[in-house]
This record gives structure tokens, C-alpha cells and sequence, in this order.
């Protein structure tokens, strides 16, 4: 670690001669600068930003403690050593106020001041390791926090926790749940270089947005839940997410498209179910639509329609009229096999068929024909994955059979779906084995390499060549637990291990672990195990 080293002195002599009776590269640190008084010095200070400042006290123009005193508030990290040819109080006390490290004496002989200045740079030191260790926390803790909030809203959905339970928890995460009025936005992005940087940002920009909060959905997509007093406010806070979104995605380089869709908005919080469900709908039509929009059905007064079947066919005819039928073709279906998810089947058939039209979709020969275009598709497909179109019959039957299980509408959209189903499934499970071997790659390098404290999610990931933010998600999804997580116990377990069997001291473990904190290593312990190492090594 090269430590920067800045000098103000205003006698030349004193100057050069601190300057060149010390070797500064093998001693440990870089000259990067010297001037004689300190208006000179401060604009080279903040271009330079040095680890240490030597200035002198007494100067023209501006002293030693002015200088210190700008470099103060604008480097704080910057440690300052006073040169001063004074023994008086007044300066020692300023010198005090200003926290300078050290308060020198002229002459100071270069030993002295290696000295001091290796005191100085093992302070630094300290406090820069101190500082990695509390960016390397939070990151942790930011990582656990994302799965904890995908987890609590999987329980909202599933309708597993109370009223009471959901604030609680919510509260706990840095939620206010409580309002009159709540619904659900999805969001997905096109995939890009800075994809998850990009989300970060939107992240970031919705959750200062009061009354939005953001959950992680999947490796790709996001979901805001809003909330608000009135419908008015819904309004607003849609079109300051709707603003938002737009303002990031169209500065990014390269250039991002967007989806979005927004459900309707319910009175509880265990009907945010109902609101994600009619978003769902809606975000099927990414496979549709163009991009670069978030739809949604006119948020109206909840319960103010008189009647519920009148708003259900409007709704539905926006939805209709919305879809650009010219441009639906065979490659939509390509798409929404080699992209959609299962939990997309239904909505994507049923949008599918609306978009067709209600007269078209009444002809027995137009729906043979859909429902071959979806099962040519689907052969196809997984026929590049290696299967073979035996798996599709089994389990939908063959084109002759067709005929038979599509006489009504209702019938089709059902084989549709059948198709799709079964095909997605197929998709799936070459992604899991997929995913199984990558995952063993990945544990395999963090058991050979988890006594490295700068082991980190990023070089594991890239050990499998995959991205960070779909590494973190597939071990989060497939192993039950997150990265950090996974790693943490893979120490402790060690650890366990060495304090059973060993006479190694606490911080000597902690080092064999990962951890140079000795401190950090003690807490992490006690968090996992409950109690602390000394605790546990009496124990057994």
C-alpha cells in the first residue's frame, strides 16, 4: 500500500532537504507533491487528495493552520502532520482542535519523521481495512436483506402471515405498510452490459419515491408494491414511477428498453394477491406489445363500479384494441417458448386468443391451425435441446389427436397451454441440471477457497462464468440460502472444527477462516452458533 505523501514548507532548505534525505518509494510511500505557502499548496492538495499532509505552521499568504483547516473539510480522510518551529501552547491547542495527527517540532531529523509517518500509515491502514470491512457488511447484509424481502412477499401472496404479522415484518425491513390503498407494478428490462446496474438504479430511484417498495422477482424481472391514501395519489405515484423508469432507461449506454404493468388497486394487504394476479395478465403481453411502456386499466374508486360485468368487458376491450394484430406471427410463439416462464402459460394463452379476435377464434379450421403452429413450435424447440418429439406426445398426444381435443374454444386454450406446459417443463429441467453442475463448480471453488477474506460473490461467479446478479439468484433459489450465507456457515463449520481440535487462538482461527477481524469473526459466531467461540470450545 503506497501511502501519499504532501509537503508545504516555505524555507527551501527545510523543504529540499525533508524532500531528498528520505528514499520515499522504499520506504513505503509516494511523493506526490510540495509547495511553499499554502494558497499554493491547496489547489495541488485536491487534485493530488494525499494519505498525508506535512505542512509547515508559520507561512505567507496562507499558514499552516488555515491549510489545514480547508484540507480538513474537504479530505477528512487526509491525516495532517504540523512542522513548527514553536513550542507554544496557542498552536498546540489549534493543532489539538483540528485533529492533526501529529504536532512536530523544527528541526526534525528524517528517522524521526519515518517514524512518525509509519505511525501514521499503520493508522491508515487500520481505518482503510476498517472501512472494507464495514462495505463488505453491508454488502452481506444488503444481499440477505433482498432475499428476506423476496421471501416476506412470498408469504404475502401465499396469505401465510397475519395483518399484524405483515406490518411487523414489514416494519422490520424498512416498510410502512399500513394505507387505504395498495397495488402492484412488474417491471422488466431489456438485457444489456449494465442490465443490473440499471435495475439498481430504478431500484433506487422508486424506493425514494415515498410509499414504493421494491422485491426482486426471478433473475430478471422486479416488482414495486405502492401504496397510498386515495386513488388521486395512486395516480400520482404511478406516473412517478412511470417518469422514473423512463428517465434512467432511455440515458443508459447501450440503451435499455422497458416493461412494465401495473394490477388493480386493492383495499388490503392480503388482497395484493388479486392486484399481482391482474398485473400478471397484463405483463403477458410483453410477448405482444411494443416496449418502452407500463400498462395498465385506469385505476377507478375501488368497488365503485355498479356493475362489475360492464367494467370486465371494457376492460378487455382495452386490452384488445391495445394489441398491434398485424404483427402477431409465428415468432412471438418462438419467443414466449425460449423466454416465458410456466407461471406465464395461462395468461399468455388467454392474450394470446384475445388478440386473434373473437370471430377468427370461432372457426374450428383457424383454431387447427393455432394450435399446430404452437405444436410445430413446440417439436422444434425441444428437439434442439436434444429431446425428441416423443416426450411432446406422451404427454399432449399427436397431431391426429388434435382434432378431438379442440372442438370449442375453451378446449384449445387448454391443449395450448397442455403444449406450452409440458415444453416449458422440458426447458426447465435442462436449465436445472444446468444450474445443478454449475452450482457444484461453484460450492467445489468456494470449499478450496473459502480461508481467503476477499472470497466475494463477484469472483466465484465469474469462476463459473456467469454474471453476479444471475449467480446470486440461482444459489439463492437452488441451495435455500444466500451466497453470503452459504459461505458464513462453510467457516463457522471450519471453525467449529478447529476450536474442537485444536489450541489455535480465537484470532488465529478467525485468520485460518477468512476473517482479519478477529472482533467481526466473534460476532458472526455467536449469530450463527449463539454463543460465542470461548462458549463453545468449554462446551465440548
Amino acid at each position: 500500500m503506497m501511502i501519499k505523501i504532501f509537503l508545504v514548507e516555505d524555507e527551501i532548505a527545510i523543504r529540499k532537504g525533508i524532500k531528498n534525505s528520505i528514499d520515499w518509494g522504499k520506504e513505503g510511500y509516494e511523493f506526490v507533491g510540495e509547495a511553499g505557502d499554502g494558497e499554493l499548496a491547496y489547489p495541488m492538495i485536491l487534485k493530488t487528495k494525499p494519505d498525508i499532509l506535512i505542512t509547515d505552521i508559520k507561512m505567507p499568504f496562507m499558514d499552516g493552520l488555515q491549510l489545514s483547516k480547508l484540507v480538513r473539510k474537504e479530505l477528512p480522510a487526509t491525516k495532517i502532520l504540523i512542522l513548527s518551529g514553536y513550542d507554544e501552547f496557542e498552536y498546540a491547542k489549534e493543532a489539538i482542535k483540528l485533529q492533526v495527527a501529529e504536532y512536530l517540532l523544527k528541526p526534525i531529523s528524517s528517522a524521526k519523521l519515518l517514524d512518525v509517518l509509519a505511525q501514521v500509515k499503520e493508522v491508515i491502514r487500520q481505518e482503510q481495512e476498517e472501512k472494507e470491512l464495514i462495505k463488505k457488511y453491508r454488502e452481506d447484509m444488503k444481499e440477505n436483506r433482498e432475499l428476506e424481502k423476496e421471501r416476506f412477499l412470498n408469504q404475502i401472496i401465499a396469505q401465510n402471515l397475519s395483518l399484524a404479522q405483515i406490518l411487523e415484518t414489514g416494519e422490520s425491513l424498512g416498510m410502512d405498510l399500513s394505507a387505504p390503498l395498495y397495488n402492484i407494478l412488474l417491471l422488466k428490462i431489456t438485457e444489456n452490459g449494465g442490465k443490473q446496474e440499471t435495475y439498481a438504479e430504478i431500484e433506487s430511484a422508486l424506493d425514494t419515491l415515498s410509499g414504493v417498495f421494491s422485491f426482486r422477482r426471478g433473475v430478471d424481472e422486479w416488482l414495486f408494491l405502492l401504496t397510498a391514501d386515495d386513488a388521486e395519489k395512486m395516480e400520482r405515484r404511478i406516473e412517478s414511477c412511470r417518469k422514473a423508469v423512463r428517465q434512467i432507461t432511455e440515458k443508459t449506454d447501450p440503451p435499455v428498453e422497458y416493461f412494465g404493468a401495473l394490477g388493480n388497486p386493492v383495499e388490503r394487504l392480503r388482497e395484493i394477491k388479486n392486484s399481482l394476479k391482474e398485473a400478471e395478465k397484463k405483463f403477458a403481453f410483453q410477448y405482444f406489445k411494443k416496449w418502452n411502456q407500463i400498462l395498465e386499466i385506469p385505476v377507478r374508486d375501488v368497488g365503485s363500479s355498479e356493475n362489475p360485468q360492464t367494467e370486465k368487458n371494457e376492460n378487455e376491450e382495452l386490452l384488445i384494441s391495445s394489441v398491434q394484430v398485424d404483427k402477431l406471427n409465428h415468432k412471438i410463439i418462438e419467443n414466449f417458448i425460449h423466454t416465458g416462464l410456466r407461471r406465464e402459460v395461462s395468461n399468455f394463452v388467454d392474450d394470446y386468443f384475445m388478440s386473434l379476435g373473437e370471430k377468427s377464434v370461432q372457426s374450428l379450421m383457424f383454431r387447427q391451425y393455432v394450435a399446430m403452429d404452437f405444436y410445430l413450435a413446440a417439436v422444434a424447440f425441444l428437439e434442439r435441446l436434444g429431446f425428441s418429439s416423443k416426450e411432446l406426445v406422451e404427454r399432449c398426444g399427436d397431431l391426429k389427436e388434435m382434432e378431438q381435443v379442440i372442438q370449442t374454444i375453451e378446449q384449445t386454450k387448454e391443449y395450448i397451454k397442455k403444449v406450452l406446459d409440458a415444453t416449458l417443463e422440458c426447458r426447465e429441467s435442462v436449465s436445472r441440471k444446468r444450474y445443478s453442475d454449475l452450482l457444484k463448480e461453484a460450492v467445489s471453488y468456494i470449499e478450496h477457497h473459502y480461508e481467503e477474506e476477499d472470497i466475494s460473490l463477484n469472483q466465484v461467479a465469474a469462476s463459473v462464468n456467469i454474471s453476479p446478479s444471475h449467480f446470486s439468484t440461482i444459489f439463492s433459489k437452488e441451495m435455500g440460502e444466500t451466497f453470503i450465507e452459504y459461505l458464513t456457515n462453510v467457516r463457522m463449520e471450519r471453525a467449529k472444527q478447529l476450536l474442537r481440535s485444536s489450541t489455535m487462538k480465537t484470532a488465529e482461527i478467525a485468520y485460518a477462516v477468512g476473517y482479519k477481524d478477529a472482533h467481526y469473526f466473534s460476532y458472526l459466531f455467536k449469530k450463527v452458533q449463539k454463543c460465542t467461540p470461548r462458549e463453545f470450545r468449554t462446551q465440548v
